[in-house]
């Protein structure tokens, strides 16, 4: 049975849905950011079942049917994306190369969001000499171009799918400290704040339960739309050949050992590079949704769209 809010006299409202419902209504209101959702579902149930259901047969090679081409459909379900130099479905280690590709972007997206937020809050809250310090910090890693940077840590440590995640976590800090900082700055003068200040509240009670639950929406935002940027940017790294190495494969790594079959094979780099555009595609679908969705000022539209499609 779900619950109404409640008004301040401690009653409910009648006919007003719960938080969930409205979400629901909303995300219905806008199909393309409910096809982009369900998408990203499928991508990720296939980043979580596909290795253990076909990572033999996307390892397995079979030399007679090098660079077989698409839509044969007499060889089988598995190999309607044709296959690649070594004979082995493309469409399996599509599925495959998921996890890789997601493990990547979701490990750099939660360690930089991780890091800079809490630098954020801090540089946000603290002292000036406090923030003045944490911000230099921020130009020394936006100094360096993120390319050459990831260059140079992962030929001193290696490329692995661990060492992709910490130079592109270490390039994408600056993006959540600099807005976590902005947003904290003008939060911390409102009323409420200066309110929780006088009835006692710690320093650090103020931060998590008062100013952190207000910056979480723009941070999810970006989350979001960074989450598309990591993985572009790793598939640039495999692409360069300094990311992930075989036996591992990711989309990005798939497109860069199809590059030399283009012309004679093009469905090797074009059905990995549709997956990646895809995903991306549905990224920057689903973070405008949010972007209004979790706006109090915006997210009437989608309200009023949702109670006229319902």
């Amino acid at each position: 049975m779900s619950t109404a809010p409640a008004m301040t006299d401690g009653t409910a409202l009648p006919n007003e849905p719960s938080a969930p419902r409205r979400f629901l209504r909303m995300l219905w209101a806008d199909k393309f950011a409910l096809a982009a959702l369900l998408f990203l579902l499928l991508v990720v149930l296939m980043a979580v079942i596909g290795p253990a259901l076909l990572g033999e047969v996307a390892q397995k090679q079979n030399l007679r049917g090098r660079n077989a081409p698409p839509f044969e459909w007499d060889r089988g379900w598995l190999w309607w994306m044709g296959a690649d130099s070594l004979g082995r479905p493309l469409f399996a280690r599509i599925i495959v190369a998921a996890r890789n590709t997601m493990t990547v972007a979701a490990g750099a997206v939660l360690a930089s969001a991780l890091i800079g937020t809490t630098l954020g809050l801090i540089a946000g809250y603290a002292s000036r000499r406090v923030g003045e310090a944490i911000m230099r910090l921020a130009d020394v890693i936006m100094s360096f171009p993120s390319l050459l940077l990831a260059v140079i840590v992962l030929y001193i440590l290696g490329p692995s799918v661990t060492n992709v995640i910490l130079v592109l976590a270490i390039t994408r800090i600056p993006v959540y400290l600099r807005t976590t900082r902005a947003e904290v700055l003008e939060i911390r003068e409102r009323m409420f704040v200066s309110a929780a200040r006088v009835m006692g509240a710690s320093s650090r009670r103020i931060v998590l339960r008062h100013i952190l639950p207000v910056v979480l929406p723009t941070l999810m935002t970006i989350a979001t739309l960074d989450f598309a940027y990591v993985m572009l940017a790793e598939s640039a790294l495999s692409f360069l050949g300094i990311g992930i190495q075989p036996p591992e494969i990711t989309w990005g790594l798939m497109i860069a050992q199809g590059k030399e079959h283009l012309t004679r094979a093009w469905w090797l780099s074009f059905w990995p590079g549709l997956a990646i555009i895809l995903t991306t595609l549905s990224l920057n679908l689903l973070s405008n949704w949010m972007r209004i969705a979790l706006d109090p000022t915006q997210r009437w539209r989608l309200e009023m769209r949702g109670r006229t499609d319902a």
